[in-house]
């Protein structure tokens, strides 16, 4: 079934626009698809530069324990809606969206930099 990935998943970085405003959210991202990778996710790394992130999908939650630094939490629907976010996740906590397809993990601050609003809608880019 098609989703909001479906356009970059050849495995090169790409880059997500907010529909709404077109600010990028981020233009370095890369998606964790398979499970060894869903599972490492950003673990053992000591930062995340501005604009890149990873996208965990498919998934419902992500956790920060064993980070090393917070990060913007983004939950999204396979259509691209934005139905939570959380800005500067600290180590040792749970993000969860029922309702979520993907989730999208970013450098602390570049949710609210963007102007992200739940509702929006995330377009994904070759970058």
């Amino acid at each position: 079934m098609a989703h909001f990935l479906s356009a970059v998943l050849g495995g090169a970085p790409f880059s997500l626009r907010i529909e709404r405003s077109g600010a990028l959210l981020g233009t370095a991202l890369v998606i964790a698809g398979d499970s060894a990778t869903r599972r490492e996710g950003l673990l053992g790394q000591d930062s995340l530069s501005p604009g890149s992130g990873l996208v965990i999908a498919p998934s419902q939650g992500v956790h920060t324990f064993g980070m090393r630094f917070p990060i913007d939490v983004v939950c999204v629907t396979r259509g691209g809606v934005v139905v939570k976010y959380r800005s500067a996740v600290p180590p040792r906590r749970l993000v969860l969206a029922w309702s979520a397809f993907a989730m999208i993990e970013l450098a602390a601050g570049e949710s609210t930099r963007a102007g992200l609003q739940p509702g929006d809608t995330l377009v994904a880019q070759s970058s």
